[in-house]
């Protein structure tokens, strides 16, 4: 059974305008159909349904990008060992999927478009799988981790430095889930703030967000000794090798983290490019990491840290919105850029950026981590 993107987009593409309705139902019928899967998930579903979406959506329009879609499954199926996600259960989600499917393209529907949905489930399914196989002999499924320090930069920012009871392997710029004792089953995305360290600790800039459930707890309830649940390490923006070229950082909010971490690992790395992060904020008190920030930029003088605020006009230094503010300087062109933030500061940057001449594979783009 060939793959046949076409008719898995044109279907999919009816369901999108209708994507709440569309995952509440998938949710529910997976539910009535194998009531046992629901307690692995957590108790309230609204974040659960956005992700799913957006997994299903960046699967559906890579299918024409099979060595990218390959690699982004393998490591969804090495994260979903932490939820005690079993070979079986594919099945069950298979079978809701595509009723969904059916239910919402049903003026289209007929048995080609149903076999085209059912042999990309299936080849994704197959490789996520072995992904979770191969993974289960080298990996744990999940790590636990003691809270070693714990900064409240300001009401709503927490710096919190962990350190894994087994070697944590992952590369500067990549992201963990969170999982507190506070919420079990409630796992949230952070993006690590540090390049590897021979002490295994890592660090996590987390800004709590109204509902969020997890966000608050590490901000507000966290302490030191506390101990907390890590997925593993996920995420494709990290550093370009073998590059020679000089890097731009452009980060909004704790967008910071993984730049941060990757300017780390570059200045680690023995290289000597320069390197220009602006880290951008509303107001001067937001710029919650700027003493480290001076500190690195002292002790490697090819770093130069330009803080930029938006929302306060009597702030002494670089005002204005962080996508604008990039054309303020020469041409990008010649630079590996990475860009992290809110996603409408990200989406302009990105754009504003290539209309000035930076070609698409150098610039490497991520949101904000946590519940946003």
């Amino acid at each position: 059974m060939s793959l046949n993107p076409r008719l898995v987009k044109e279907s999919f593409s009816l369901v999108e305008p209708v994507a709440d309705k569309a995952t509440a139902y998938f949710y529910g019928r997976l539910f009535a159909e194998s009531p046992h899967l629901r307690g692995m998930f957590p108790p309230a579903m609204d974040v659960q349904r956005d992700r799913l979406f957006r997994a299903l959506t960046r699967v559906v329009w890579s299918l024409d990008s099979p060595d990218g879609l390959a690699a982004h499954l393998g490591q969804l199926g090495r994260d979903h060992r932490k939820y005690g996600v079993l070979a079986e259960h594919y099945t069950a989600v298979g079978n809701a999927l595509l009723a969904t499917i059916r239910r919402f393209a049903a003026e289209i529907w007929n048995d080609e478009i149903e076999a085209a949905w059912v042999a990309a489930y299936t080849a994704a399914a197959d490789l996520m799988i072995g992904s979770a196989e191969s993974d289960a002999g080298v990996s744990p499924a999940w790590w636990l981790a003691e809270v070693v320090d714990h900064e409240l930069r300001r009401p709503d920012i927490a710096v919190v430095t962990l350190r894994p009871e087994q070697r944590l392997p992952y590369a500067a710029g990549q992201y963990v889930t969170v999982q507190t004792a506070r919420w079990p089953r409630v796992w949230r995305t952070f993006s690590i703030a540090n390049a590897p360290r021979p002490d295994n600790t890592i660090r996590l800039h987390v800004r709590s967000v109204p509902g969020g459930w997890v966000s608050t707890a590490l901000t507000r309830h966290t302490r030191i000794g506390d101990t907390l649940m890590l997925g593993p390490p996920m995420g494709t923006m990290t550093p370009c090798e073998h590059s020679t070229r000089d890097v731009l950082c452009v980060a909004g909010g704790t967008g910071l983290a993984p730049l941060k971490a990757i300017v780390e690992h570059v200045i680690a790395s023995g290289r000597r490019p320069r390197i220009h992060l602006l880290h951008g904020a509303r107001t001067a008190a937001e710029l919650y990491d700027l003493p480290d920030l001076l500190r690195m930029q002292e002790s490697f003088p090819w770093l130069q840290v330009l803080p930029v605020v938006s929302g306060d006009p009597s702030y002494d230094g670089m005002r204005g919105h962080l996508p604008e503010v990039t054309r303020r300087f020469r041409s990008w062109s010649e630079h590996d850029v990475y860009v992290c933030g809110p996603a409408g500061m990200v989406e302009e940057t990105v754009l504003r950026l290539r209309d000035d001449g930076v070609p698409p594979p150098r610039i490497h783009r991520d949101v904000v981590r946590g519940e946003h």
